[in-house]
């Protein structure tokens, strides 16, 4: 069993890195032609050649990264359902296509690398997930086992190694990250311990936090992950929403049918662009013409439009038909609910 000074070396050698910096680079490809060289660099063909480029060094990075961190140990097949989530997020909801593609690749030719666990520090006979929460979702998803190497390790070596071999392959977005280093700081880990995990320096985790810090949680749940979107876009809404005003207009932004039909990305740029237009009055401000609920989990969208005459009830995502049935299914003692509360008043 590797020690734990040896694990944090291995854990924390890499170079820190700006966030959202690409890693260093894969094995050597063979070289390309002159003509492919130039080709590759012109337009939206060289800008899309670049982007492939990039996610492939990235995975392969990662790939590296996890056979360094799981060299020599025993691989395992456990029950998921006996395999618990980290103790400290890194997620905001999930790519239901990505996570669709990566259950079909596992059907067809199996589970490529296996996943980090330890044994749970306090269910026995449990174990936590260190990294490969979609690859134990998959497995449950699919009925079949894991493939999982398990490990002790304690809580500060989990967070390392969790943050780390998301960065290095890139899965998680800006505020994705920036949140994981509020929660760890939450949690009284050190500076020096969210830069390891994180591979980032001190300036960056300080700005990565204070954005987490200025913009309300309730802002950040409603825009999402924000995969493309870096760190200017979400700097530029945290300096706007430390007015109190600003971020009371953001809410009235979320609650617009245009915010609710818009993408991650789209809604923060409709909130950061709509605080450099924002009208000076309210009587200014645009008409809400719909109102949003979104649970923690974003599995269904809930969106309500009333002209007063008229309600619309319109159910989005994941588990929207099977939240619809849980409603129909309920409707009359719903509705009785209704009539027994102050909203209700008799009239016809």
């Amino acid at each position: 069993m590797m020690s734990r000074k040896n694990l944090l070396s291995s854990l924390t050698d890499r170079k820190l890195t700006a966030v959202n910096n690409a890693p260093e680079a894969a094995p050597s490809t063979p070289p390309l032609t002159p003509a492919m060289e130039r080709s590759r660099s012109r337009g939206a063909f060289g800008a899309i050649t670049r982007s492939i480029d990039e996610l492939a060094e990235r995975a392969q990075a990662a790939k590296e990264y996890e056979a360094k961190l799981l060299e020599g140990a025993t691989v395992v097949e456990l029950d998921p359902g006996k395999i618990d989530g980290s103790f400290i997020a890194d997620r905001i909801g999930d790519d239901e296509e990505a996570f669709n593609e990566l259950v079909e690749a596992i059907r067809e030719r199996g589970q490529d690398s296996p996943i980090l666990v330890r044994p749970h520090p306090t269910a026995e006979g449990r174990y936590m997930i260190v990294f490969g929460h979609r690859r134990v979702r998959a497995a449950k998803a699919l009925s079949r086992n894991v493939r999982a190497v398990v490990k002790q390790l304690d809580d500060t070596q989990h967070v390392i190694a969790q943050g780390q071999e998301n960065s290095v392959r890139a899965d998680l977005s800006f505020i994705e990250k920036a949140l994981f280093a509020f929660n760890l700081e939450q949690g009284g880990y050190s500076r020096d311990v969210i830069m390891a995990a994180l591979s980032v320096d001190k300036t960056v985790v300080s700005k990565m936090i204070s954005v987490v810090k200025d913009i309300p949680s309730d802002i950040i749940s409603a825009i999402g992950a924000a995969k493309e979107s870096g760190r200017d876009r979400w700097y530029q809404l945290a300096v706007a929403v430390r007015d109190e005003e600003a971020a009371d207009y953001c809410r009235e932004l979320i609650q617009t049918s245009a915010f609710a039909e818009a993408t991650s990305d789209q809604r923060l740029t409709i909130l950061s662009d709509g605080l450099l237009k924002q009208p000076k009055t309210k009587t200014q401000r645009p008409k809400t013409d719909a109102v949003t609920w979104v649970p923690e989990d974003r599995a269904v969208r809930v969106i309500l439009k009333d002209t007063g005459k008229q309600a619309v009830l319109s159910i989005k995502d994941r588990d929207a038909s099977a939240f619809a049935k849980f409603i129909a299914d309920r409707i009359e003692d719903l509705y009785e609910d209704f009539r027994r509360s102050e909203l209700y008043t008799g009239e016809h």
